[in-house]
């Protein structure tokens, strides 16, 4: 399956998961288009100053690749910075969050894979 970036669907989230700011979600492909056990394979667009709030994923992984921009991320009781390039495998119940801390737009690829 294939599909063109014109008909992904977008939504705009305000203080995810109790973080800052707005955070646009361009889904890749919605959870029922697949027959993995995922829950998300989206693009994250946080602009400057922007977060997602400290969470965690039980009985599931979260995996970010940074396409773009500099962030923070906490993952557990660790902190550290992202930039273009990263991968970042979080999950087994750990908590993290995220955040712009550049001047640009911060652009993560993120998907969730269930247990």
């Amino acid at each position: 399956m294939m599909k063109k970036k014109a008909v992904q669907e977008i939504e705009t989230r305000q203080n995810m998961r109790g973080g800052t700011g707005e955070v646009q979600i361009r889904h890749y492909f919605k959870p029922e288009e697949m027959t993995a056990r995922t829950r998300l394979c989206s693009e994250l667009v946080l602009p400057p100053h922007a977060s997602i709030g400290v969470h965690d994923h039980v009985n599931e992984d979260e995996i970010y690749i940074i396409q773009k921009g500099t962030g923070m991320m906490t993952d557990g009781d660790q902190e550290f910075l992202v930039e273009a390039g990263d991968a970042i495998l979080t999950g087994k119940g750990a908590s993290h969050s995220i955040r712009n801390a550049g001047q640009e737009d911060l652009v993560v690829t993120a998907i969730i894979i269930k247990y």
